[in-house]
């Protein structure tokens, strides 16, 4: 019977193999003196900066694209919950803002009569409607709501903007 080749016969007659030892070539760094490293050294150093350094964008990539899917999946079950909220009293998005907020209550100034009147009309139906406990179904089954509809926020955000640049210009002031 043959041995395969690099095996040895141990005290129990069954073949042991040799242990093939690999030398890599040696890296000299790049000044010329200095220490001889194998690449066995300096790969393995090498591959963790690459991976820390490319792991590091990596994950805070993944962990904004899931925060944002998540975010977003949660977003909509709110939307759809509120919107069913508010379908019941006939109320809109926009209904539920503080107007003791400086923002708010600037942009309600600046809005139409028409936008004010209606709010002003949801809000007391709204109110009259929880103090009965009803619904606005009970009452108006065929009427169209757009719960989500905006005519002031645009308003906002602008004042919003507008505060914010004119905090920028003026910082120097502080």
């Amino acid at each position: 019977m043959q041995r395969p080749r690099g095996a040895e016969r141990t005290k129990k007659g069954k073949p042991e193999h040799k242990k093939c030892i690999h030398r890599s070539p040696r890296v000299e760094p790049a000044g010329g003196s200095g220490s001889v490293r194998s690449l066995h050294e300096v790969l393995p150093a090498f591959f963790s900066f690459l991976l820390t350094e490319g792991r590091k964008a990596t994950e805070t990539m993944a962990l904004r694209m899931m925060t944002e899917k998540v975010m977003g999946f949660a977003a909509k079950q709110y939307q759809s919950a509120l919107g069913a909220s508010l379908a019941t009293t006939g109320l809109r998005y926009e209904d539920l803002l503080n107007e003791g907020e400086r923002d708010i209550s600037e942009a309600l100034s600046l809005a139409e009569p028409d936008v004010l009147t209606g709010r002003t009309r949801r809000i007391k139906r709204a109110l009259d409607l929880g103090f009965k406990r009803k619904n606005l179904q009970d009452y108006a089954p065929d009427m169209e709501l757009d719960m989500f509809k905006s005519e002031i926020y645009e308003t906002v955000e602008k004042l919003r903007s507008r505060d914010q640049e004119y905090a920028l210009l003026n910082a120097h002031n502080k």
